[in-house]
């Protein structure tokens, strides 16, 4: 058994907060540890009650079993809110993101709906709300922080950095800037990490592909760029059990059905990676003059 494994097998289930649960790949994990028992004690973190609800009805949890908070909340009162819910656990799997909506209208020149974040721009969500997330993580003195990321953070001109731009330009959007400035923040929280870059997310049954992992996006050259959500979730679960995946940085899609050996040797996943980690050095990362500025236009947009 994997000293992680051991380790809490011998200490009773690991209590683990997993945020974003009420999201797809969230929901996926909160799901995957119910289901395991011995090894978990998840406790989910949702936006509203609405979800709260949704999330006990799909999973048979109880209703304690799951927290309201929202990420992108008044900074004093997420961190009273998040103390009391990371209260006795051991680790934190972060699946917050913000997400792309149709916002009304067409673009006139793409022809294509407008789309945006009407539920919160990637500055309050992936990169404030993920930062107050490793905050309480550090105040409640948990071991571990799993992030579930995206691939594409080193190419600061990626498509998918131009959703969500305010009217002028000036602002809003560069969600992957956003996640990349939270990723690197926890890099050097002094916390024990596991970061996830997945590929394109697929609503399709998991446990059925070969998973292949790389770092600084070298996969996104390559013929397959996405994977099951289902399978993200998995390695995410996996990362707390494997001594391997502590510190490490990694890129992961999959391979079609069929197309090889179905992965069940988590702790030598990474093993292709020969020690590489994602180099944060890469990219662009949003300093502190394009965090006020950044914060600056949203508010004016308000």
């Amino acid at each position: 058994m994997p000293h992680a494994a051991a380790a809490a097998a011998a200490d009773g289930p690991m209590r683990v907060v997993v945020t974003g649960a009420g999201g797809q790949t969230g929901g996926h994990v909160f799901r995957k540890m119910l289901a395991r028992p011995t090894a978990f004690s998840p406790m989910g973190i949702v936006r509203s009650e609405a979800s709260r609800d949704a999330l006990v009805a799909a999973s048979g949890c109880s209703a304690d079993q799951v927290a309201v908070l929202d990420v992108a909340s008044v900074p004093g009162l997420y961190m009273d809110v998040a103390i009391a819910a990371f209260a006795g656990a051991a680790a934190l799997v972060i699946c917050t993101s913000a997400k792309v909506k149709p916002t009304g209208g067409v673009n006139p020149d793409t022809g294509r709906p407008n789309l945006g974040f009407p539920d919160g721009q990637p500055y309050n969500v992936d990169w404030l709300g993920q930062r107050r997330q490793i905050d309480g993580a550090r105040a409640g003195n948990l071991k571990h922080v799993v992030l579930c990321g995206s691939m594409g953070g080193t190419d600061p001109a990626h498509m998918l950095n131009n959703f969500g731009k305010v009217a002028d330009g000036r602002g809003g959007g560069n969600i992957l800037l956003w996640k990349r400035k939270a990723e690197k923040y926890l890099t050097e929280s002094g916390l024990k990490y596991t970061i996830v870059h997945p590929g394109g997310l697929l609503n399709e049954p998991g446990g059925r592909r070969r998973l292949r992992v790389g770092v600084d996006d070298s996969l996104i050259a390559g013929e397959h760029r996405s994977i099951p959500r289902e399978d993200v979730a998995e390695v995410l679960v996996q990362s707390l059990l494997h001594d391997e995946y502590a510190n490490r940085s990694f890129d992961l899609v999959a391979e079609p059905e069929a197309a090889g050996p179905v992965d069940t040797d988590f702790a030598s996943l990474l093993s292709p990676l020969e020690g590489a980690s994602c180099d944060y050095s890469l990219g662009a990362i949003p300093d502190e003059a394009a965090d006020i500025a950044e914060a600056d236009v949203l508010m004016s947009a308000l």
